[in-house]
């Protein structure tokens, strides 16, 4: 529970500016608005600035991790050249090399396919690049804050 001070009363001051007069301390309401508008944008500039902070640093540790997935990637990449060798020179015991050679390139190229088609469909379905349930949180908060009810909701 809050309590009142025992006197307050409002006064033009110099200027016609709006006064209080708490306890007998006068206090000029402009400066007090001014106050808290200075504080409320450093308070912002420094979450900003906390927030470029925080980015820089998590961008670093995203950069390092790209690298090493990058790398593992070629690595991988080796290892199933390797493998494609293997399968070329298994089959080539039983049959001449370039059949075995053309064989194993075929069986490449059809899982090649069937994933650029299963690519192609994510992509058309990921299209267009909008975070579409977002956007529309967006619209109802500004709705909302203009005092109309969102279609479909109701309030509790």
């Amino acid at each position: 529970m809050t309590t009142r001070p025992e006197m307050v009363r409002h006064e033009a001051g110099p200027n016609g500016e709006l006064q209080r007069q708490l306890n007998g301390q006068n206090v000029n309401v402009g400066a007090l608005v001014s106050d808290v508008t200075r504080d409320l944008s450093q308070l912002v500039r420094d979450e900003m600035q906390l927030a470029k902070v925080e980015l820089k640093e998590k961008g670093k540790e995203a950069g390092v991790g790209a690298g090493l997935f990058g790398g593992s990637g070629a690595l991988a990449l080796y290892g199933l050249g390797v493998l494609i060798a293997a399968a070329v020179l298994g089959l080539a015991t039983a049959l001449p090399a370039w059949l075995s050679a053309l064989i194993v390139a075929v069986v490449l190229f059809a899982i090649a396919a069937v994933a650029a088609l299963l690519g192609k469909r994510h992509v058309t379905r990921a299209t267009p690049p909008v975070p579409q349930r977002a956007v529309d949180g967006v619209h109802e908060d500004l709705e909302a804050l203009k005092g109309h009810q969102p279609e479909g909701k109701s309030t509790p």
